[in-house]
């Protein structure tokens, strides 16, 4: 059972609507029906109010999924990420890529700081 299809089940445990649910969180109810769906990420926050408003703790709603939950959240480039081994082994190669392309970067810069500089020595010497 995936954390999305945990959270109906408690909703409708409580005999609460999408509708009712959607209001206690504070949010329109297709935005709250996107969760259900999957549709919507759902970060720390969103997820501890969840649990908040189930009278459960987060944790209960992550327990057994056999979830791998990466979670940084005072970065700039700051997500949460949920799913399978397999999903996150392509996510893995996707920031191994970028850490290259980041590296390419870097060293582009560098080399064009030294033809900078190699420039200013000929303008001073003039």
């Amino acid at each position: 059972m995936t954390v999305q299809e945990t959270i109906r089940q408690l909703r409708e445990q409580k005999n609460w609507s999408q509708e009712d649910m959607a209001e206690r969180m504070g949010m329109s109810k297709n935005g709250y029906a996107k969760i259900e769906r999957g549709e919507s990420n759902l970060g720390v926050k969103r997820l501890q109010q969840i649990a908040d408003i189930l009278g459960i703790s987060a944790g209960d709603l992550l327990e057994n999924k056999n979830l791998i939950c990466l979670i940084s959240e005072n970065s700039m480039y700051s997500s949460n990420y949920y799913g399978d081994a397999q999903a996150l082994s392509v996510e893995n190669e996707k920031l191994k890529l970028m850490l290259e392309h980041k590296e390419e970067i870097i060293t582009q810069k560098d080399s064009e700081i030294n033809t900078l500089r190699a420039l200013v020595k000929v303008l001073q010497s003039s």
